[in-house]
């Protein structure tokens, strides 16, 4: 369990690291990765815009420079999903709701002895891709000799 005595210092340090990432070069997508203020927020909230566990919070805070690291070496990703969401969005200056394809990858990999994975998301057809979260571990299914990683494990979205 992290100690959240610090917090704010972590989620300061962690914002002022995330907000100084260029979009950097995905080798396994062959596109820029950008790192919007939508990604920062989902370590802090989940989908349902409650806040995380302060202690997730924090060891996700942590494992940004992996992910970063991670985004920019890896050549191959694990997990795909691809959904359709609503949108709320501006038309003729009117809030209406609309339908899009939202892409998942989940690249997982050990980086610095922690197994970590990252979840990348584009939204539409023409959408940035962007970094949406970072998972600290995950279960890994083993059937006799073989590894199977389990496929997009719980909900992309909030995790």
């Amino acid at each position: 369990m992290e100690d959240v005595s610090n917090y704010e210092k972590f989620r300061e340090d962690a914002q002022r690291f995330y907000t100084s990432v260029r979009p950097i070069d995905a080798p396994a997508f062959g596109e820029h990765v950008h790192f919007t203020a939508e990604g920062f927020n989902h370590i802090v909230f989940k989908g349902s815009r409650s806040e995380r566990e302060r202690s997730s919070q924090i060891v996700r805070f942590k494992l940004l420079p992996k992910a970063v690291k991670l985004i920019g070496l890896s050549t191959t990703y694990q997990e795909y999903e691809e959904t359709l969401k609503e949108f709320e969005v501006k038309s003729h200056k009117k809030k209406i709701r609309k339908t899009k394809p939202v892409k998942y990858w989940g690249v997982i990999a050990i980086i610095g002895g922690r197994k970590i994975k990252v979840i990348l998301r584009k939204i539409g057809d023409n959408g940035q891709l962007h970094f949406w979260s970072i998972v600290p571990a995950w279960t890994t299914n083993k059937y006799r000799d073989m590894k199977i990683f389990s496929t997009m494990k719980g909900n992309p979205e909030e995790d």
